[in-house]
């Protein structure tokens, strides 16, 4: 369906357009920073002599800082999108990050990584932004299909990045992919800066309404809420994989030297399911209940992560994380379509800015998670709580929509 929406003046003459765009933008954004992740705990590796407990610490503490200040400023974020339209946001986001990312490929010690990362986080926000700005345009009957098809192009992109980010870090060192990175946020700003429309009304200064009262005229606060802390067990469960994937993958490989172009594959391998399912999972949700598609994306979660910790080789692994990849496709995308569902659009922003707070409370805890169980344990039981933390998702949203269903 294209119906206009009534709150949103003009809908249908450019969301269309900005979808395209903010794929294209995302896209780059994907490449770029999928071309950093699988490889920062290598990186920092060779910016000191570290043990493997202080090396994944460091690794947990650069995952963390970033997400950390996200967690304090995307609700100040929120607000100003609010106020002053969620393009300017994206600008903002897409043209600090290019610098501080490319000001990382310069780093010659541990704690560099840590600070500028920190600073990261100040400017982070470009996907989470995209999201609000195409939940607050499109037809609400076409959101999740909308935001399953904006979910492909950072996947798709997460999907590349790897294997175009492996093959240069192998041959031409680790510093060169966060250039490339910096360069393409940049093409993602000007991109924005040109083609986005937005029609937007700003809410005056004075006539803001507190969180409060805005959570009091959500037609339901109860789900908006559950859906934040769902957000959050979702990126724990999932990040406290990223800074051990790699380190795990030189274990399985026992010191080959093909081990950064292996785990760039490894870290590429969820983002081909994904693509392929998300805007299915998207569309089929709008059809039969994106509820439905959340609990199921839960309970294969649950399954898929317990035999990745008993893989004897790396090709196991990578075939486990394929399936990672589907049940990847059935969460945040539903959780979000669900926030754009039951949230008035001139609220969007506030709501999708506490969202990625809760979100970046989940990307804090998910790597120090992850490192400390990976330190006093062992790679193999990080998987295992993992999955442990998807169980503990899929009741709690299970007993919230069987409470739901009850009304």
């Amino acid at each position: 369906m294209t119906s206009k929406s009534p709150k949103v003046p003009g809908e249908n003459s450019y969301w269309r357009r900005n979808l395209t765009v903010l794929w294209f933008s995302t896209f780059m954004t994907g490449i770029g920073f999928s071309m950093i992740t699988p490889f920062l705990p290598l990186y920092i590796n060779q910016l000191g002599n570290f043990t493997k407990n202080q090396l994944v610490i460091w690794n947990g503490i650069a995952f963390s800082s970033t997400f950390l200040v996200m967690a304090i400023v995307s609700p100040i974020w929120g607000k100003i999108a609010d106020r002053r339209g969620r393009k300017l946001m994206l600008i903002r986001a897409a043209l600090g990050m290019a610098i501080v990312i490319s000001l990382q490929a310069f780093a010659t010690a541990a704690w560099q990584i840590v600070v500028l990362r920190l600073l990261q986080g100040v400017f982070s926000g470009f996907v989470s932004n995209a999201n609000t700005l195409i939940a607050s345009t499109a037809p609400r009957a076409e959101s999740g299909k909308a935001l399953g098809t904006l979910n492909t192009g950072v996947i798709s992109g997460t999907l590349l990045g790897p294997l175009v980010g492996g093959a240069i870090a192998q041959y031409f060192g680790y510093r060169i992919p966060f250039m490339i990175t910096g360069s393409l946020l940049f093409l993602a700003f000007i991109m924005v800066t040109i083609f986005i429309k937005e029609d937007f009304t700003p809410i005056p200064k004075g006539e803001e309404e507190s969180t409060k009262e805005i959570f009091h005229k959500l037609k339901n606060p109860n789900l908006i809420l559950a859906m934040f802390v769902t957000t959050m067990i979702i990126q724990t469960s999932n990040n406290s994989i990223n800074p051990i994937i790699s380190l795990y993958v030189k274990q399985l490989m026992h010191g080959s030297d093909k081990v950064t172009l292996i785990a760039g594959f490894v870290a590429a391998v969820p983002g081909i399911a994904n693509i392929i399912a998300a805007p299915r999972f998207g569309a089929l949700g709008d059809k039969i209940g994106t509820s439905k598609i959340l609990i199921g994306g839960l309970i294969f979660a649950v399954l898929v992560y317990i035999p990745q910790a008993f893989v004897t080789n790396v090709w196991q692994l990578a075939i486990l994380r394929f399936f990672v990849g589907i049940s990847d496709a059935c969460l945040v995308p539903q959780v979000q379509t669900l926030l754009a569902k039951y949230t008035d659009a001139k609220y969007t922003g506030r709501i999708f800015g506490y969202n990625q707070s809760f979100q970046s409370v989940g990307n804090v805890c998910g790597p120090l998670l992850g490192s400390f169980i990976s330190s006093t344990l062992s790679y193999s039981a990080v998987f295992i709580s993992t999955s442990c933390l998807a169980a503990i998702n899929l009741a709690w949203v299970s007993t919230h929509f069987k409470k739901r269903a009850k009304k």
